[in-house]
């Protein structure tokens, strides 16, 4: 055995280490999602284990547009070859951040716990399993009102958010159609005045 086939073998060795961690770790996040999707009045546990998808309505929840994640995946992967697609894989785990401190708030966590997102199997796992439950009565986002930023999606089985006092989407007239108003607040027909 020469020194080209042990250098080989460790190698290969570190690959599948590196698979098998990335396994263990996408099944623990995946699982720790289920929980607070669960939470969040998500139906269906299988959401959280679809790979983007996840990220997709983790952001909805946490009042972002879902398909940022789509455009930050594809700018990372388009973009990869001219050595700026690292910019959009930052700006997806930016994005993330914000997400998972709309959902603590929502969770009744204080804005510092958005620094454990820095180790997001470890924050889903405290979230998840804290005793807190979900409150849909968080003042909406800043950017609720955004055309980019804000979510404006009507998805079945996940839960519209608060809107109320953004510039008017759901619930309005200028809203969403067929989207539901504020908790607590009645749907106003198309077309009506408010």
């Amino acid at each position: 055995m020469d020194i080209y086939s042990g250098l080989l073998a460790a190698y290969m060795a570190a690959i599948v280490g590196m698979i098998v961690v990335g396994v263990l770790v996408y099944v623990v996040t995946a699982f720790f999602l289920s929980k607070v999707f669960a939470k969040a009045g998500v139906q269906g546990t299988w959401r959280a284990w679809a790979p983007v998808y996840n990220l997709m309505v983790f952001f909805k929840l946490g009042d972002l547009s879902p398909w940022l994640v789509l455009y930050c995946f594809g700018g990372a992967v388009l973009l990869s070859w001219i050595g700026i697609g690292f910019l959009f894989s930052l700006a997806l785990f930016a994005g993330s951040g914000v997400a998972a401190y709309r959902i603590g708030m929502k969770l009744g966590k204080e804005p510092a716990f958005v620094a454990l997102w820095l180790i997001p199997p470890a924050w889903l796992g405290v979230v998840a399993y804290g005793k807190q439950t979900w409150n849909t009565n968080v003042a909406p986002a800043q950017w609720a009102g955004n055309a980019f930023l804000g979510d404006r999606t009507a998805w079945d089985g996940v839960p519209a958010q608060s809107t109320v006092g953004s510039g008017g989407f759901a619930g309005s007239a200028g809203g969403v159609a067929g989207s539901a108003g504020a908790p607590g607040m009645p749907e106003q027909p198309a077309g009506a005045e408010s």
